[in-house]
């Protein structure tokens, strides 16, 4: 039971102290209801004239997604840098299928866009082939302006 007591003691700390900010706020919040002015939407003093997105752009999403295999990948690659001495060559080959699936799933998010800023890129129809023909054809379907030369 000794060695359960520091968690134990740890638990009640953290209940303790959520317990605590919880009953502190609600007793130091100010009781009014807010306004209808003051629950408007405001951006650097300008009432805004459209409604903001409600949804996150995906790309917010698989950035996070990349934070997340990035971390993951340090806290499993530290306990292995220090014990690589001991672990010898099946701690190598399992590093190394380790680094192959996370560097997989970084393909993946790069595949769906995910460290493309900016707008989205669509192709659009261009000019055909520049050749006499067609420079000739879009010449000649331009109208003339009053006052130009023929």
């Amino acid at each position: 039971m000794d060695q359960y007591l520091p968690i134990l003691l740890l638990g009640f700390l953290g209940l303790a102290f959520t317990v605590f900010s919880l009953v502190s706020s609600s007793m130091l919040a100010p009781r009014k209801k807010p306004t209808l002015a003051k629950l408007a939407p405001y951006e650097c003093g300008i009432v805004p004239n459209r409604e903001p997105p409600q949804r996150f752009p995906v790309r917010f999403y698989l950035v996070s997604m990349i934070f997340i295999i990035f971390d993951i990948e340090i806290v499993f690659l530290y306990p292995w840098a220090i014990v690589f001495h001991q672990i010898a060559t099946f701690g190598l080959i399992e590093v190394i299928v380790f680094a192959a699936v996370v560097f997989v799933s970084f393909l993946y998010l790069i595949s769906n866009g995910a460290l493309t800023w900016g707008p989205p890129k669509t192709l659009q129809s261009g000019m055909p082939l520049r050749t006499s023909d067609s420079t000739i054809s879009r010449i000649s379907a331009e109208p003339r302006r009053p006052g130009q030369a023929a």
